[in-house]
């Protein structure tokens, strides 16, 4: 029996295909699930969360150890993926379900996105406010099979759906 803490994180950064890739394949990070959070229906189907019925936002959970990756890196890593002054969904996807958050688990989670949220908004790098919520946590709804690792499973169809959505390009010109 290893005395290894595990921990988990949530985020909204858009489609949660472009959102499992960044994380996946770090030490320290033992899953990352796409699913769904924030809404009112149980276990909502991918169809409820686009048409927007359900309120949920699509994320992606992360199961991690603090020790190796620590939660400051996931906030970094996650500001890094996403548009956080766009509030009507991210880059090609829009509505409600594709629209940013962090959803915390604990007060220490919460106070450390407040923090990275003040500093991304005192950097400078981006004229508008940044508009990215900071929520607790909800119940998790693991998406559809079809969905997870879909970056791995469906790689042309995925490559094809990232470079049409303008989010490289996006992370280029604020984060390199």
């Amino acid at each position: 029996m290893t005395n290894e803490r595990i921990e988990k994180a949530a985020f909204a950064g858009g489609c949660f295909w472009c959102m499992v890739k960044p994380f996946k394949e770090w030490e320290g990070i033992i899953d990352v699930v796409s699913g769904y959070m924030g809404g009112h229906v149980e276990n909502p189907t991918y169809e409820d969360v686009k048409k927007g019925d359900s309120g949920h936002l699509e994320v992606v959970e992360i199961t991690y150890n603090p020790a190796l990756f620590t939660y400051e890196k996931l906030l970094e890593l996650f500001w890094q993926q996403i548009d956080p002054t766009d509030a009507g969904g991210q880059f090609q996807d829009r509505g409600h379900s594709y629209t940013t958050a962090i959803f915390y688990y604990n007060d220490e989670q919460k106070k450390a996105a407040e923090h990275s949220k003040e500093e991304l908004a005192n950097s400078g790098r981006f004229v508008k406010p940044i508009v990215t919520a900071i929520r607790p946590a909800e119940t998790f709804y693991r998406a559809e099979e079809y969905h997870q690792d879909y970056y791995k499973k469906e790689k042309a169809h995925y490559e094809e759906d990232r470079a049409k959505s303008g989010r490289d390009e996006f992370i280029k010109e604020y984060w390199h």
